[in-house]
């Protein structure tokens, strides 16, 4: 009998989990003796490969955080808002595809180009007028609506940079779900798990460091990797 109550929370704990993509949630956060803080967001999405971890938007703040929402000590009295939100849908399909799998470039008010190259990495799977994004002087993963700055004028594809080759999401990659040992340049080695492989760009995945709550970018070269299983 107990362990068939176990097997029903799980179940129902999964439900759970599959549900609330899309959905407006509202979270305190307290972390060490720092005081509590209060957070509203948007779940983006769910990763396959770690259900668990959920893609995460904080109101005024245009950052991509991961966090394992049911199993941090850190979220406290975490309550989905109701009712769903509600997503505007892309009328210009070509011009996603466009942007999808290359590097662009902002104007600045001057009609300068920024220093900051972007690379457009996939459209938010629920907000599809959103792109996830990184930058060459920055690894952080971000999201932009770069539609509308395309269509103004304050937006250029950089020449040169290639169309993506989207792989099915069925293909299968031994790096996802492990932990990687990464030496970096002065010979230090640090651990970081592999949470998602980009399908516009299969050498490119979304990384998470033990106890952060930012998601990076890396492109990953696997003569410099140690693959440990988790």
């Amino acid at each position: 009998m107990t362990s068939l109550m176990k097997k029903r929370r799980r179940m129902s704990s999964s439900n759970v989990l599959r549900n609330i993509v899309g959905c407006r949630i509202s979270q305190g956060w307290k972390e060490g003796n720092e005081p509590v803080t209060q957070w509203k967001t948007i779940v983006l999405g769910q990763l396959p490969t770690n259900p668990s971890l959920y893609l995460l938007k904080y109101d005024g703040n245009d950052s991509v955080y991961g966090q394992e929402l049911y199993n941090d000590d850190r979220i406290l009295n975490l309550k989905i808002l109701p009712p769903k939100v509600r997503f505007p849908q892309v009328r210009d399909a070509h011009l996603t595809r466009a942007l999808v799998g290359r590097a662009v470039q902002h104007k600045g008010k001057d009609g300068s180009e920024d220093n900051w190259r972007r690379f457009v990495l996939a459209q938010v799977p629920i907000m599809k007028d959103l792109f996830y994004i990184t930058y060459k002087k920055d690894p952080a993963l971000y999201f932009y609506q770069l539609l509308d700055d395309y269509k103004k004028g304050n937006l250029h594809i950089i020449p040169d940079t290639p169309l993506a080759e989207e792989r099915s999401g069925g293909d299968s990659d031994v790096l996802i779900g492990n932990w990687v040992q990464y030496t970096r340049k002065g010979g230090t080695k640090c651990f970081r798990k592999v949470v998602y492989q980009i399908l516009a760009n299969p050498s490119v995945y979304f990384i998470k460091f033990h106890g952060d709550i930012h998601i990076y970018v890396y492109t990953l070269v696997p003569k410099i990797l140690e693959v440990e299983k988790s």
